[in-house]
């Protein structure tokens, strides 16, 4: 029965770890194609918009999963981290505009990337 139990929550350490892998994943793949756009916004504007509107529907889908009733993070966590969805959506819509600056944005994502990889510094 324990061997069952262990390798039960192997496969559930395991699911988790990819699913963080998969998000980290996305996310920077995600992040380079915003700031590769970012960089030839003046040449190309619609892939820069496209860049943000993918970004922004990253941020918007892990927001509705995060307040779901079956997200199994930490309250906190999720309170946190639907916030800061909430200001990517902002930002997208002033980066849009062209008020703002895209760094924002690519510190937010690379600083998630870092958390889902386990690599967040800590101070």
């Amino acid at each position: 029965m324990n061997a069952y139990a262990a390798t039960g929550y192997g496969v559930a350490l395991d699911t988790v770890a990819s699913a963080r892998d998969a998000e980290a994943r996305l996310l920077s793949r995600l992040t380079n194609r915003l700031a590769q756009a970012a960089e030839t916004a003046a040449r190309d504007p619609a892939r820069f918009m496209a860049a943000i509107h993918d970004n922004e529907r990253f941020w918007t889908t892990a927001a509705t999963d995060l307040a779901s009733d079956g997200n199994r993070l930490p309250e906190g966590l999720r309170a946190a981290l639907i916030s800061l969805a909430g200001f990517v959506v902002g930002h997208s819509s002033k980066l849009r505009m062209g008020t703002v600056s895209v760094d924002a944005l690519l510190e937010i994502n690379r600083s998630t990337i870092r958390g889902l990889n386990g690599t967040e510094a800590t101070s």
